[in-house]
């Protein structure tokens, strides 16, 4: 994600993060939250990703607490660069 990311996608992307924020009603995701953010069909299939490190986006413990966690702003960056990515426009 260090590449210059282009006008219309950041755009995308700061719209996405207030829809999430809006609808999670907070900046970091997990379980079932991350699951339906990010299109997987279960949440085995995100823990099967994780463990496996093909998760696209940055993915970080928090101390105390269990599970694993995800900023809504880097969930919604990866949907507007996959948006913006996409061949099929």
């Amino acid at each position: 994600m260090s590449e210059a990311i282009d006008p219309e996608c950041k755009a995308l992307a700061l719209q996405l993060e207030q829809d999430l924020l809006g609808l999670y009603g907070s900046p970091i995701l997990s379980g079932e939250q991350l699951r339906l953010a990010m299109g997987y069909r279960s949440v085995e299939a995100l823990r099967q990703s994780i463990v496996r490190n093909t998760i696209p986006i940055k993915i970080f413990t928090i101390q105390n607490r269990r599970g694993r966690y995800a900023l809504t702003k880097d969930v919604a960056l990866w949907l507007a660069q996959q948006r913006t990515d996409s061949s099929d426009t």
